[in-house]
């Protein structure tokens, strides 16, 4: 049985600028992302991985190449029919956690649904609830709770609509080492345990390790892959690419 990639890309090319002033952010990228797996991508600043991310949820145009959510084509999609993918097959996770704070953590969970004016199915609802460990914090606003507690927040409300993939950039960057690894495990968890699609840009090989799968991209073309990882491995491969002796 052949699995379908939840998120694949062939020969995404993205320039910005045009002269000498141009810049090729992506140059010619094609990968696949697996259904139900968790893949990290990596890269030094400036090799494209952000870029990549924005591209592959629907957030910016690629200049050539195509780009696919399941069998959905990006580049034929109107900004209308981008703005519904994105609300209805994409969840998002960044940095900075986004939350509303005159709403409390179960108001923020479910948002997005009550903005498209769904309501949200109380089992799966208590599902995801449990698994990112919010049960007695849902009454909670974001200015009480902890910074790791609020991205379990963000993770919850990217899982609740069950969309076919979460892009996740640099989702432990504001949240010190012990929450990261909470909320990092809380992704490995709902990989294994929720069928999860997620895809993270990280530049923390110990972040990568928690991954099935890590991809890595210098000058906007993709250079090296891994499975399996470990923090040990990603960091090796790193310094492979950046010419320093392991």
């Amino acid at each position: 049985m052949t699995i379908r990639p939840a998120a694949r890309c062939l020969d995404l090319v993205k320039t910005y600028g045009a002269g000498d002033t141009t810049v090729h952010a992506l140059a010619g990228v094609t990968v696949e992302f697996e259904a139900g797996a968790f893949t990290a991508i990596m890269g030094p600043s400036g090799s494209g991985k952000s870029t990549l991310m924005n591209v592959m949820a629907g957030l910016d145009g690629a200049t050539d190449g195509e780009a696919w959510i399941g069998e959905t084509p990006l580049s034929a999609m109107k900004d209308k029919g981008l703005t519904a993918l994105r609300r209805d097959k994409i969840g998002f996770i960044f940095q900075q956690f986004n939350l509303l704070p005159t709403l409390t953590a179960k108001e923020n969970i479910t948002l997005p649904m009550d903005i498209a004016g769904r309501k949200p199915d109380p089992e799966w609802f208590a599902q995801v609830v449990a698994a990112v460990g919010l049960g007695d914090r849902l009454s909670h606003r974001p200015d009480q709770l902890s910074g790791g507690q609020q991205q379990r927040v963000a993770v919850a409300r990217a899982l609740l609509s069950k969309r076919a993939i979460v892009f996740a950039d640099e989702p432990t960057g504001n949240i010190d080492s012990r929450a990261g690894a909470e909320v990092l495990g809380l992704l490995r968890q709902c990989v294994r345990d929720l069928e999860q699609t997620v895809v993270m840009v990280t530049h923390d090989p110990v972040a990568a390790s928690y991954a099935d799968r890590v991809i890595f991209l210098a000058d906007g073309r993709l250079v090296a892959e891994l499975s399996s990882p470990t923090a040990e491995s990603v960091l090796n491969e790193i310094k492979l690419l950046e010419g320093v002796p392991a």
